[in-house]
């Protein structure tokens, strides 16, 4: 019997559907699931408001924390120029080098890499001024925050930032540079270590020299990129101002080298050197002797850093016989042509009085009085003139008083009382010939530009204000208070010139030109009584003649040596001086020489 052809093949299994029946979700249960869906969209709601009601504030700050960068001012201050504009004091960025050994990573390593910090080191020394091995020591263990140098100038620190290292930072801040070095630290000054002002000029014009920087806050997008919106009108607006003396650096470097010349060669304890503009005060030279650099001013003592030609006082000694000329001519107690007897020496209230040389000059003119700087001829002379008158006119000059300047630190001379002085014979006597009485280098200046200008006393002063850009300031005009007359003035002057043409001062004759001066060389004081031996040299010049616009001043305290005088130590570095300050200011020669005295009526 055959098959069928099925009966042969293999039975295909057959798949069974797994049926789930239905149940029916109790009620109870999705009250449960719609009341927790509720409960939480409260919450969400409650949220929102708390948010919004409670936390706005609080929020919105935050998130214009992120969105927001704010800069604070790094305290930059403004230069300082001299008259021509050259440059006496600035800002100039510089960095600290910060390390993070726990971040180091050099370019192309995997992110999640920690460099060893003597693969840092490595690339490091190329770039710094440490070898390997001291980077490492001042590494040690610390993972973090180690300064590792300041003052790093910003050629290395772009070098250092083109390296490329992670853990590596720079930090920028403002550093004051002197490039003048010593030559103006007498006058400008210096900020320490934490940018406070310690002297001079940056100490006095503290407030005129800090720039009146803005917080700046910008704010930026998801991206980062900044919103011109929210910005404050002139917040980028750069302060371009700059101090501008009246000193010139030419003249202060000639004045400078040549004082401390002398300084050195007689070994005198300090020295100054001031020229002034008489018709307005300016001063264009004010050196001093021993200096100091400002940029390492911590090499230096202390005592250096006040400026004694403004906060000293001494006995001008004969610098100031021809101030006293001037105020007996003034008050009619003297003639141009009138004439004293010195005898060499005379008794004052018990007091012997004597000219330096102890010489007698027999008759002469007021004009050999200076010349051969008799005391005893001066003494004769203002006992013409009152005491109280005299000292009347004293009080007049301000010699007791602090000078109107803006020079810092400046101090009021000393002179004694009314009475004192008036009931004294000796104190009129000594102080006709510069002595029992004490004043700073500076106000002697000032005097002598009175005498120059033709009777006005002017302000002292070495700055012309604050300057935008590179436009510089022109000399300014100060009248000044008129005190004398302008013929007694020419009188002295004529007088001064024949100090120099036939008296002590003939060293600083100058072919072609007319000067006039007065060397002085006086016993020193200390506490009211004269130091055995210790002497302070001077000499000061008036030029030109013929038409009075400079005063030359250099004092030289307790040089030493037999043949220490004014003639000797001081006039040296004024002819020097004088022969700078000819060509630098293009003073042309005089059309006369020789002097001629005005009479008085």
């Amino acid at each position: 019997m055959g098959r069928s052809p099925a009966a042969g093949r293999p039975k295909k299994p057959q798949s069974r559907r797994r049926v789930v029946p239905l149940e029916q979700i109790p009620a109870g249960r999705m009250r449960w699931v719609f009341a927790l869906l509720c409960l939480g969209l409260v919450g969400l709601m409650g949220r929102m408001a708390w948010l919004q009601m409670f936390q706005a504030s609080e929020l919105e700050a935050r998130a214009r924390s992120v969105q927001t960068q704010r800069t604070k001012p790094l305290g930059t201050r403004r230069p300082i120029i001299d008259r021509t504009g050259r440059l006496i004091a600035l800002d100039e960025e510089r960095y600290r080098l910060w390390l993070h050994p726990r971040y180091f990573n050099l370019p192309g390593d995997d992110p999640a890499l920690i460099r060893p910090s003597a693969d840092v080191a490595d690339r490091l020394a190329p770039l710094l001024p440490l070898s390997s091995a001291e980077i490492l020591k001042r590494i040690g263990n610390r993972p973090s925050g180690i300064k590792l140098l300041e003052g790093l100038d910003p050629e290395t620190a772009a070098a250092v930032r083109g390296a490329g290292i992670s853990g590596v930072d720079l930090e920028s801040y403002p550093h004051r540079v002197y490039p003048q070095g010593d030559l103006f630290a007498n006058v400008v000054g210096f900020l320490n270590q934490e940018r406070v002002p310690q002297a001079g000029l940056e100490q006095s014009r503290h407030d005129d020299l800090q720039r009146h920087e803005q917080a700046r806050s910008l704010r930026r997008g998801a991206d980062g990129t900044p919103l011109p919106d929210n910005l404050d009108a002139g917040v980028f607006f750069g302060d371009d101002l700059r101090l501008q003396l009246t000193l010139d650096a030419r003249l202060q470097a000639l004045a400078a080298k040549a004082l401390a010349s002398q300084v050195k060669q007689w070994k005198a304890k300090k020295g100054v050197a001031i020229v002034m503009d008489v018709t307005n005060g300016e001063l264009l030279a004010l050196a001093s002797a021993p200096t100091y650099d400002p940029n390492r001013y911590w090499d230096f003592s202390a005592s250096r850093f006040r400026e004694w030609s403004v906060q000293d006082l001494y006995e001008p000694g004969s610098t100031f016989k021809p101030i006293n000329l001037a105020l007996a001519l003034q008050e009619g107690a003297i003639k141009a042509d009138g004439r004293v007897h010195d005898n060499g020496t005379l008794t004052i209230g018990g007091w012997p009085i004597n000219n330096h040389d102890r010489q007698a000059n027999g008759v002469i003119d007021f004009a050999t009085v200076l010349q051969v700087s008799s005391n005893v001829g001066m003494v004769q002379a203002m006992r013409r003139l009152p005491a109280d008158r005299y000292w009347d006119w004293l009080s007049r000059l301000r010699l007791d008083a602090r000078p109107d300047t803006d020079l810092p630190g400046a101090v009021a001379g000393q002179l004694k009382s009314k009475e004192q002085f008036t009931r004294q014979p000796i104190e009129p006597a000594t102080a006709s010939f510069g002595q029992g009485f004490s004043l700073t280098p500076l106000k002697l200046v000032q005097l002598h530009a009175l005498l120059a200008n033709g009777g006005r006393l002017v302000s002292p002063h070495i700055t012309r204000g604050l300057r935008t850009g590179d436009a510089l300031a022109p000399a300014g005009t100060r009248p000044g208070q008129p005190l004398l007359k302008p013929e007694v003035t020419r009188t002295v002057l004529a007088w001064m010139e024949s100090v120099v043409e036939k008296g002590s001062g003939k060293g600083a004759r100058t072919p072609g030109y007319r000067i006039g001066g007065k060397t002085g060389t006086a016993q020193k004081a200390l506490n009211g009584v004269y130091v055995p031996g210790a002497l302070i040299c001077s000499f000061v010049a008036t030029l030109p003649i013929n038409d009075p616009r400079y005063v030359v001043l250099v004092v030289v305290d307790e040089p030493q040596g037999g043949n220490a005088y004014g003639s000797t130590v001081a006039l040296p570095v004024a002819k020097s001086i004088i022969d700078g300050l000819l060509v630098i200011e293009k003073i042309p020669p005089s059309t006369a020489r020789t002097p001629e005295f005005i009479p008085q009526g």
